[in-house]
């Protein structure tokens, strides 16, 4: 298996590219607008044929590359049900399926973060958008955000899964590239908690800035810009 983990040092974020091996069928998970000709030198490098590229939810602190992506390769542009993207080829809903070849992924709806925010499991991975992060967990205080949602998803879904799994999330700020979900249920300290109630007076009280490219991100993903719109 092909598994490329990729990283944005301005928005500290994650991007996925899985392919079941040199010459298949590739999808990318989370890209970012200024990687776009990154992509695809691995893609090239690798004899790969992006079919399909995912937005686990409607980010906030970048532009995503997934219209630039769609642009270059005419790749499915999918996202979960609940997604307000207006240039979606495919909405998936919770616990359908996504394939390429010799790969499987199940969606995971996990709000919280976002109304519109997923998972994806992909046999000894999930990738957990800002839901889970390493250490962390995503806010809840924007874009419909709902710590009690986000209760239900991490204790409710997330963290019912088997817990060698490991746990490749969209963002780190710490250098940490991956975790599993045994090591977030010990040393998360925003998973030390008994109750929703308790969780949300964690969340509720993180006072936050918003992020520096909020204002900008969030409309150009709704709308799906590419590089000559910015």
């Amino acid at each position: 298996m092909i598994f490329e983990q990729l990283f944005d040092t301005k928005s500290s974020t994650y991007t996925y590219i899985v392919s079941s091996g040199k010459g298949r069928e590739a999808l990318i998970i989370d890209p970012v607008i200024e990687h776009t000709k990154e992509y695809i030198k691995v893609l090239e490098k690798l004899e790969l044929k992006l079919v399909k590229v995912i937005d686990t939810h409607i980010h906030a602190d970048h532009i995503t590359g997934l219209n630039e992506l769609h642009k270059k390769t005419s790749c499915t542009r999918i996202m979960g049900e609940k997604s307000k993207s207006e240039v979606i080829d495919l909405k998936i809903k919770d616990n359908e399926k996504i394939n390429i070849e010799k790969i499987e992924l199940r969606a995971i709806y996990t709000p919280g973060h976002t109304d519109c925010s997923y998972s994806y499991l992909m046999n000894d991975r999930v990738f957990t958008g800002d839901t889970l992060l390493i250490n962390g967990t995503g806010r809840t205080d924007f874009q419909n955000g709902s710590s009690y949602d986000a209760y239900e998803s991490l204790f409710g879904k997330l963290l019912k899964l088997p817990e060698k799994t490991l746990v490749y999330p969209a963002h780190d700020y710490n250098g940490k590239k991956n975790s599993t979900i045994e090591n977030e249920k010990n040393n998360n300290p925003r998973l030390q908690v008994s109750s929703k109630e308790q969780y949300a007076e964690i969340m509720n009280n993180l006072n936050l800035a918003n992020p520096k490219m909020m204002d900008v991100a969030v409309p150009a993903n709704l709308k799906g810009l590419t590089l000559d719109q910015i």
